[in-house]
């Protein structure tokens, strides 16, 4: 069973960022109708997100987060001995993007750089691959980090999601250091691979028409859009999600009441109600940011966090972490954070122009 306990593991600090363009779902009232939109706001609580540039690309928002974390902690980059990069959203075929990132934030050739491809479960995973490493290694401190350009692979005909998705990117700093729990639980269900699928644009199905078509769920969108199941992931959520944190508290001899913030995926304000229900979890202990910011997968607990705390000090706050979606792939984490170092979130058009290559060299 994949649950990791950890007493030398610590957050160290927090930061994200989301491209400066903001889109109201009010302005897709021409496209679906007023009513379509409305009974959307309602029912899933996204009235904006943000979308990026042409050539911006997650690396580039977890290239901000990243590079804004280590200068407000003053970070040796010499002691950075991992950095791990998780995203479906990645700059090329190959190589990792983690290489590029490597390169970009001038780390140490001494330092492991690896690309992990999930979404929503990004910083459960990542917290507990880079504890991990860190755990059996030398490695002092890692870089997590985590990003997405869901709305790049959207099509704006498709009511399903091209109001929900948003992008955004964050990056973690995890350090060494005695009476710092972790923990981590993990999990997956691979009979849900197509439940949230980008069908074509792999390997399996690289030669796949452009041409938008209308699915039998009514929308219209091409095989290498985004496609979700709404009914089979609103199930999923409200049966494993529980379940997995109920576990969570068992193995950590802990309760609800032991935490002050509960930071949850942000699908929709819906789902958060649901598992509010089913776990005794207040609301006002899962503070949302995807009326702003949309749902943004990879880094969507990390930019919540950053979001409620990035002006506040003085604190340090006992966090879930509690990650679902695409694979089927979730996960439960716990940590001690202080707010001192939970910095706000950045807004930018920073765009690695380098990394445009259009021809040959």
């Amino acid at each position: 069973m994949p649950f990791f306990s950890y007493d030398n593991i610590k957050i160290t600090g927090i930061a994200s960022a989301v491209p400066t363009q903001r889109v109201c779902v009010d302005a897709f009232a021409d496209e679906f109708g007023q009513d379509t939109v409305e009974k959307f706001t309602k029912m899933t609580g996204v009235r904006s997100f943000r979308r990026t540039l042409p050539h911006q690309t997650a690396s580039d928002l977890g290239f901000v987060a990243a590079q804004n974390l280590l200068e407000k902690l003053d970070v040796d980059r010499d002691e950075i001995g991992a950095l791990i990069f998780i995203a479906h959203s990645v700059d090329y075929r190959r190589p990792a993007t983690a290489c590029v990132l490597h390169k970009r934030l001038k780390l140490s050739t001494d330092c492991a750089a690896i690309d992990i491809g999930l979404g929503c479960s990004a910083t459960v995973y990542g917290l507990g691959t880079a504890a991990s490493m860190m755990n059996c290694s030398d490695i002092r401190k890692a870089l997590v980090i985590t990003g997405e350009t869901l709305t790049k692979m959207v099509n704006s005909k498709d009511k399903s999601v091209a109001m929900l998705f948003g992008d955004g990117g964050s990056a973690m700093l995890l350090e060494k250091e005695e009476d710092h729990p972790l923990h981590v639980l993990l999990k997956t269900d691979g009979e849900g691979y197509r439940s949230i699928i980008a069908p074509a644009g792999g390997f399996r199905n690289m030669d796949a028409p452009h041409d938008d078509f209308v699915w039998p769920d009514g929308n219209i969108r091409s095989l290498y859009n985004t496609y979700m199941n709404g009914t089979d992931v609103f199930a999923f959520t409200i049966r494993d999600v529980p379940d997995s944190i109920q576990e969570f508290l068992r193995r950590t001899g802990t309760g609800v009441e032991d935490y002050d913030c509960f930071a949850v995926h942000q699908a929709n304000q819906y789902i958060h109600k649901q598992l509010s229900k089913k776990t005794g979890i207040p609301m006002e202990k899962m503070p949302l940011c995807l009326d702003r910011y949309g749902n943004t997968s990879a880094p969507a607990v990390t930019m919540t966090l950053c979001d409620r705390y990035g002006e506040t000090s003085g604190e340090v706050i006992s966090t879930m972490f509690c990650c679902f979606g695409v694979g089927l792939s979730w996960g439960v984490a716990s940590a001690k954070i202080s707010t001192d170092n939970i910095f706000p979130i950045i807004e930018t058009d920073e765009i690695f122009t380098e990394g445009i290559i259009n021809s040959p060299f």
